[in-house]
């Protein structure tokens, strides 16, 4: 079954900006919340969808693959470090809602009993690590073909020592002794409608539910330290420079356990000594003698994957364009495949000999040497029209 346009599940439209994609999310999720709907399969259903297109929508990245690929921009082969987006649970919806909600929100509309993990606690351990952005440099051979790249990143690690919890031993953490470890702190206020309960996150721990006493002496309480990591990179066949790929939970560590940010790849291509790209195509300048496009010939022509031959009727003019097909780019999660343009240049002498010379000045006058184009010959724009058309 084909999945639903994430636009159109949130009701809003591509041009919208973060804060109305987030305004939409509120209110469909509202709608559709368990809370209001017990035992209604449907509406859960469409609160997981709502919660799935806000995941993308809200992140600045995934937005940018989403608007250009669709779906297909989160299935294998696109960087995404194996994460499918479909899989989300009710424990990651509802990790959500402490940002889009508030959780003074959350906690008044929804009674304060269902915590942030949907049943147990609502501590959020440590502070979530950045993204890391990286650039890639790939050659047209990796480019058309797809390569695995093992890649050394200097990003913030999880400490060894403590284990990323930033205590110096497990006898240095206690549970806070101002929300008794569940990370909230719950506020009874009278208005003229009765008494309303909100639940806001512990002032104290920041909700993580406990606190430190003795701080780890290798990363000095932040729970990870400066270090480097090789990262396996999978870049699937026909990226193109600029396009950017996300590995998720492969940027900087968390402090204190936190979850780690995404790893960020932004695709460069490496020039080639002699062929050029557009699009999915390649485009080759191949230049000739004079006798070769009278006469004709065989040349080798350097292609992506090696080198083809092609013949060279007699009589070819300068600015005949040859297609090779299926020996361009491949499309990014598609089936299409580009072709290479070989365009001819017939090569003019730019210093001759006096026995040269005269022999050209004798040709000159033969008839055979006017020019004289067939009427149904295409004109230069039609023929780079035809072939990058």
């Amino acid at each position: 079954m084909a999945k639903k346009d994430f636009y159109e599940i949130l009701g809003v439209s591509k041009s919208a900006t973060a804060e109305e994609i987030k305004k939409a999310y509120r209110k469909v999720a509202m709608q559709y919340h368990p809370d209001r709907n017990p035992g209604d399969a449907a509406a859960e259903e469409k609160f997981k969808e709502a919660a799935e297109a806000y995941e993308i929508l809200s992140d600045a990245d995934k937005k940018a693959k989403y608007d250009r690929y669709g779906h297909a921009a989160f299935g294998p082969g696109m960087g995404g470090g194996g994460q499918h987006h479909g899989g989300m649970d009710m424990n990651d919806i509802f990790s959500q809602f402490g940002d889009v909600f508030g959780d003074d929100v959350f906690g008044s509309f929804f009674g304060g009993g269902r915590s942030r993990g949907g049943g147990g606690s609502a501590r959020a351990r440590g502070q979530r690590g950045s993204n890391l952005r990286i650039k890639l440099k790939l050659t047209f051979e990796e480019i058309a073909k797809g390569v695995t790249k093992n890649v050394k990143v200097k990003k913030h690690v999880s400490c060894s020592t403590c284990s990323g919890s930033g205590a110096k031993d497990k006898n240095s953490v206690q549970n806070c002794s101002t929300c008794g470890g569940s990370g909230q702190v719950r506020k009874i206020t009278s208005t003229f409608l009765g008494q309303m309960q909100t639940v806001g996150t512990c002032p104290t721990c920041n909700g993580e539910g406990t606190t430190v006493t003795a701080k780890c002496g290798a990363c000095k309480g932040d729970g990870r330290v400066y270090g480097e990591e090789t990262i396996s990179i999978e870049i699937p066949a026909g990226v193109q420079e600029g396009m950017q790929l996300s590995m998720s939970s492969k940027g900087n560590a968390g402090a204190r356990g936190g979850a780690p940010g995404d790893l960020i790849i932004q695709i460069e291509e490496e020039p080639h000594s002699e062929l050029h790209r557009d699009g999915l195509n390649v485009a080759y300048d191949l230049y000739i003698t004079f006798p070769d496009a009278v006469f004709g010939s065989s040349v080798e022509v350097p292609t992506i994957d090696g080198r083809a031959k092609i013949k060279i009727p007699a009589g070819t003019q300068s600015g005949k364009i040859f297609r090779l097909k299926g020996k361009g780019f491949p499309e990014v999660q598609g089936y299409s495949k580009g072709d290479q343009l070989i365009n001819v240049n017939v090569w003019t002498p730019q210093s001759i000999t006096p026995e040269e010379k005269d022999a050209l000045e004798k040709m000159a006058k033969s008839p055979n040497f006017i020019p004289n184009p067939a009427k149904g010959e295409k004109s230069f724009f039609d023929r780079v029209k035809e072939a990058f058309g």
